[in-house]
């Protein structure tokens, strides 16, 4: 393997200056159109647009039976995001209905008025950091809701999430992830009886009366989607949420353009979305043979990151400058392919909301020079803290 660039690349580096994760991909991807990664048992790594938009859309070749790079025998399988066609087809089939735009949009009012009674406990403080007192909260609670899950036990379900997919991986010394998943498997495990007993109006109480060829869903493959479901809904928004608003207060002329116009937010968040997608997934490749010059085998881990894709100069004029009338805007955010996001419509959603109730009640907000923002780097990149400020 002498022609083939190998690189020490960690996805899973841990806590480093907000931003800085891509930074790491855009110079990686200047050197290299794909490397092979020696971390762990070695993964080959994809940083080009194209490459990763077709990557996505051939889960033949590229299947997400195993998503983590450094966990490509995972004794998990997490329903439907680890299933390739024509099961995975089947499971999205039954999902479809819950997450349409027009679910999403008979959600906006309750989405809303929850937004606004975050901002306005904040408002007067002066400041705040925005991952811990709003960004975590916000998406987190219209997802419990929608699950069925008890709101007051918000700190834990976050701490189960943050154990499972922010802490570094290491092969052998996984109990901690192991004890939250099995936490979160023994909450939904309690949750589907008491459906069963007393059916209500969320998602689990709509699951319990799915039919799979005819037959009711297993128990334990309803788990394994309740498990998806609340490590997307507790995670995705909220990092998507912070990078927004880490930009947005380190750029006054954008922030003050959103405050005075609220037709602009829209497209600025399809904007953010492609400058900070966060998704870093991978796939296990089904057979021998070059991808592009890229000699894959049978067994071997791909990574996929999005921001990587979504920053591509080939693809993206000035694609490291955040424009917010970017126009068109192909970006992958919400991936490609069978797998495709398919809670992209309450995203975006809930993203615009967050941004209009915001600035309505705190249009001029800053960084706190004193605290810096911290982002971890993994699956999903996200931020830890992002401390703000403002006159209260």
């Amino acid at each position: 393997m002498d022609r083939v660039p190998q690189v020490e690349f960690n996805p899973m580096a841990g806590l480093r200056p907000a931003g800085a994760s891509f930074t790491v991909f855009a110079e990686l991807r200047e050197q290299y159109d794909w490397f092979r990664s020696t971390v762990g048992q070695g993964f080959w790594v994809l940083t080009r647009y194209e490459r990763i938009l077709e990557a996505l859309n051939d889960p033949e070749r590229f299947s997400s039976s195993a998503i983590t790079v450094l966990d490509p025998e995972p004794a998990y399988r997490w329903i439907p995001e680890m299933l390739d066609p024509p099961e995975h087809t089947a499971w999205r089939r039954l999902l479809r209905p819950h997450f349409t735009p027009a679910s999403a949009a008979a959600m906006e009012e309750r989405i809303r008025e929850h937004c606004r009674e975050l901002v306005d406990g904040l408002a007067g403080k002066g400041g705040c950091d925005f991952v811990a007192d709003f960004a975590t909260r916000f998406p987190t609670v219209v997802f419990l809701e929608m699950m069925g899950l008890p709101t007051e036990r918000l700190a834990t379900f976050l701490e189960w999430e943050d154990t499972i997919l922010h802490r570094p991986y290491e092969p052998g010394r996984a109990t901690g992830r192991r004890k939250a998943l099995a936490a979160v498997v023994g909450c939904f495990r309690e949750l589907i009886a008491d459906r069963r007993a007393e059916p209500r109006d969320d998602l689990v109480s709509a699951a319990l009366a799915w039919r799979m060829d005819g037959e009711p869903v297993a128990e334990d493959d309803l788990l394994s989607l309740c498990l998806l479901l609340f490590l997307a809904g507790l995670d995705t928004v909220t990092a998507q949420l912070a990078y927004m608003f880490w930009h947005l207060a380190g750029h006054p002329a954008d922030r003050d353009r959103l405050a005075s116009d609220p037709a602009a937010v829209p497209t600025a968040v399809e904007e953010f979305l492609r400058a900070h997608a966060i998704t870093v997934t991978g796939r296990k490749v089904t057979r021998d043979g070059e991808f592009h010059g890229c000699p894959m085998k049978a067994g071997d881990m791909v990574l996929l990151p999005l921001n990587s894709a979504t920053r591509d100069p080939a693809a993206f004029p000035e694609p490291e400058r955040v424009d917010l009338g970017r126009h068109p805007n192909r970006h992958l955010a919400f991936g490609a392919g069978p797998h495709r996001c398919l809670g992209a419509h309450l995203a975006r959603l809930e993203l615009r909301i967050a941004v209009e109730e915001w600035h309505r009640r705190i249009p001029a907000y800053e960084p706190d020079p004193d605290r810096p923002a911290l982002e971890h780097a993994a699956q999903v990149l996200g931020l830890d803290t992002l401390p703000l400020r403002w006159p209260a």
